[in-house]
């Protein structure tokens, strides 16, 4: 049985790469590819993979939010995030919206292909250089205690066009709310995460990985 593979990079360098690497295994193919997490959900609604390999910072929609769209309309979707991020809350984000795999990208190559195989198969996987047992006390110990967690869906979304540089008459097209619906929900961003401008709303996304620097 062939593992039907959706790669998500903005990378295409990167993306190409991870693409030849799958291609010349056995029983694994690449179906679809995507340049950002708007493209991904639309991919993979188009292609229905086995296996979604998914980058965290991508333009439009990053790769958790992402996750969570894909699985909520494709539940036997598996998802890999393949990310530079190693910090716990990173981990446990992606792990919360639904992943089953988490590799860090310098460590991408065999181990890649290993934790296709295996969250294929119905089990976790995750980079070697991330343990089982840090993941499962974090998520143990702590409720989502980063500011994100605090956030709604509608207004994650927000966040990320904001910090991308698109206007609200940009973001309202692209949600299919009115003007004054984005300047609420921007309004009620700024609240949440005491921040009193649209610049300080940008160097939070980009720390918190939502968008690149």
């Amino acid at each position: 049985m062939t593992i039907r593979i959706l790669l998500a990079d903005d990378h295409s360098i990167l993306r190409d790469g991870i693409a030849a690497l799958l291609e010349a295994q056995d029983g694994i193919a690449v179906v679809a590819h995507a340049n950002d997490g708007r493209e991904a959900v639309r991919m993979a609604s188009l292609h229905t993979p086995d296996v979604a390999v998914m980058d965290i910072v991508m333009p439009e929609l990053d790769g958790i939010e992402a996750t969570r769209m894909i699985l909520k309309a494709l539940p036997a979707v598996r998802v890999v995030i393949l990310s530079m991020y190693s910090t716990t809350e990173h981990i446990f984000r992606a792990l919360q919206a639904g992943a089953k795999g988490y590799l860090l990208k310098e460590s991408a190559g065999a181990e890649l292909v290993a934790a296709i195989r295996s969250v294929h198969a119905g089990r976790r996987f995750l980079s070697q250089k991330i343990t089982e047992s840090v993941v499962d006390n974090y998520i143990r110990e702590h409720v989502a205690t980063d500011p994100l967690g605090t956030l709604s869906r509608r207004e994650h979304q927000i966040l990320q066009l904001v910090a991308g540089g698109k206007s609200t008459a940009d973001i309202a097209s692209a949600l299919f709310l009115s003007p004054k619906t984005v300047d609420t929900y921007r309004s009620r961003l700024m609240q949440k995460l005491e921040i009193d401008n649209v610049a300080g709303l940008v160097k939070f996304a980009i720390a918190s990985g939502l968008t690149p620097p």
